[in-house]
């Protein structure tokens, strides 16, 4: 029931973006909120969230071993999607969505609903380690739909959100303390943005239509997801000789649905933003009674 209630109190914010689009259609443009979230909103949000916590540098290792598990994912990924994809932009997408989980919005509520409030420090890093995947590779892969090998190394730098990134991530390693009425004024722009975030995939729900959607697409992302993820997974922590706690905070950030910054990406470098909307609008879904399963199965083995 809480993961339930976890996941439908957020997604309230999906269903305002539906109704707005719904409500104003053309006069309302998802690309200039696109813009203004990811060029204004979402480096407040990053900074707030590498300041917000003191990172011990001996806790590094979590979203090490989040990243590296992330990027084997996208090399088998974009094998399959080379076999399978003739279309560029279909290429990038399978080869990236999957590894861009939602372990922010979701991951860190949906962590302390299962593990308490002990797995925030966890959650947050591996969030972190995500902000990095999404804003290099994640840019990189949805750019290449569109763009050469080196336009899309340079939209890599050329977005503000990375630098912020780095800087939040120095100053919070030197121990540099944020006054507190800058601290507040991040904190409004990072709840902007989560909710922001949210309301523009609500509007870009309002385009999908049944009947368009790529179902091969869905299916390889989908089997990507909560197939291949979740056997790599499994077999690298076990491997690793972790505390359990851990490994299930770590499966867990590795298993939640595709985030809505796929949607973003997407958008900003006209990726099939659509398809991409379809994609994380059904793992989603797909999400609930899955975590559930695998979740008691992977206590299990």
């Amino acid at each position: 029931m809480d993961i339930f209630l976890s996941v439908i109190s957020i997604y309230v914010f999906i269903l305002l973006g539906f109704l707005a689009k719904t409500k104003l259609k053309d006069e309302l443009q998802e690309k200039s909120l696109v813009i203004i979230s990811i060029y204004f909103l979402q480096p407040m949000l990053t900074f707030w969230g590498l300041s917000s916590k003191s990172i011990d540098a001996s806790l590094i290792q979590i979203p090490l071993i989040y990243i590296g598990i992330s990027i084997l994912c996208i090399f088998i990924s974009s094998i399959l999607a080379n076999t399978f994809f003739n279309e560029a932009k279909e290429r990038s997408i399978v080869t990236i969505s999957s590894a861009i989980g939602n372990t922010g919005n979701l991951g860190i509520p949906i962590g302390i609903a299962l593990f308490g409030q002990e797995s925030i420090i966890y959650t947050s890093l591996i969030n972190v380690g995500n902000v990095f995947l999404v804003y290099t590779i994640g840019i990189y892969f949805y750019s290449r739909g569109q763009f050469s090998i080196k336009k899309s190394l340079l939209n890599i730098i050329k977005l503000p959100l990375i630098w912020f990134a780095l800087l939040a991530l120095t100053l919070n390693l030197l121990q540099v303390e944020i006054h507190t009425s800058i601290f507040k004024s991040l904190e409004m722009g990072a709840y902007a943005a989560m909710v922001l975030q949210l309301m523009i995939f609500g509007m870009f729900l309002y385009s999908i239509k049944l009947k368009s959607i790529n179902l091969k697409l869905l299916f390889h992302v989908s089997f990507i997801k909560f197939i291949i993820i979740p056997l790599i997974s499994i077999a690298i922590l076990k491997s690793l000789n972790l505390d359990e706690f851990i490994v299930s905070v770590i499966m867990l950030e590795l298993l939640v649905p595709l985030a809505v910054t796929n949607v973003n990406l997407a958008s900003l470098y006209n990726c099939k933003p659509v398809d991409v909307t379809a994609l994380v609008f059904f793992t989603s879904l797909f999400f609930v009674p899955y975590i559930l399963f695998i979740m008691q199965l992977f206590g299990k083995l």
